[in-house]
C-alpha cells in the first residue's frame, strides 16, 4: 500500500518494482529500476527516504527516521532480508547484510559491505571498500576482488529480478 502522509506523497520512478504487500508513506523517493521486496516498510512520515537508482531493499526490511535526519540510500546498493535502517547514509555499491541494524547517522561508505546480523551504532563510520560486521559492527579487512564481484552479481540479478517481477504486474 502507498500512502500519503499529511502533505508528502510518495514519488516512485515508473520502472521501479514494488513488491505485494510492501507498504510506503510519506515524504519517500524511490530511483529508476530500484526494487523493494515482499513485506517491506518504508516510513517517511518523519523526515525524507531516498532510494536511489537500481538499489534493492529485500524482504521484510523496515525503512524510517528521527526529526531532521533523512534516510539516504544511494544507487546500486543492496540491503539484505530483514533489516533495519534508521535516519542513516549508505553510499553507492556497498551490501547491508541480512539481519543488519544501521542506526541514527552512522555511514557506509562506498562499496563497504556489512556482514549479516551486524548492528551499526549511532554516528558510526564504515570505510569505503571494508568489510564489517559484528554486534557492534567492527572493520575486519578490505574487500577483496572476489568480495566485490559478488556484490555486483547480487545487485545485478536483483535489478534483473525486480524488472522480471515488474513485467508480470503489467500483464
Amino acid at each position: 500500500m502507498i500512502y500519503p502522509y499529511k502533505e508528502k506523497e510518495p514519488v516512485i520512478s515508473p520502472s521501479a518494482f514494488i513488491a505485494d504487500y510492501v507498504t510506503i508513506t510519506g515524504d519517500v523517493t524511490i530511483g529508476d529500476e530500484a526494487s523493494i521486496w515482499f513485506n517491506t516498510s518504508i516510513r517517511g512520515d518523519v523526515s525524507p527516504t531516498i532510494i536511489g537508482n537500481r538499489a534493492n531493499i529485500q524482504d521484510n526490511s523496515v525503512l524510517h527516521q528521527s526529526p531532521n535526519r533523512p534516510l539516504i540510500i544511494e544507487e546500486d546498493v543492496t540491503i539484505g532480508h530483514q533489516c533495519i535502517l534508521h535516519s542513516c547514509h549508505i553510499e553507492k555499491n556497498s551490501l547491508i547484510g541480512m539481519g543488519s541494524i544501521i542506526l541514527d547517522g552512522a555511514k557506509i561508505e562506498e562499496g563497504a559491505y556489512i556482514g549479516a546480523g551486524s548492528l551499526v551504532p549511532p554516528g558510526k563510520v564504515i570505510p569505503a571498500g571494508m568489510l564489517a560486521f559484528g554486534r557492534p559492527a567492527k572493520v575486519v579487512r578490505s574487500l577483496t576482488d572476489e568480495d566485490k564481484k559478488d556484490m555486483v552479481r547480487i545487485r545485478t540479478e536483483y535489478v534483473q529480478k525486480g524488472q522480471y517481477y515488474k513485467s508480470l504486474q503489467t500483464k
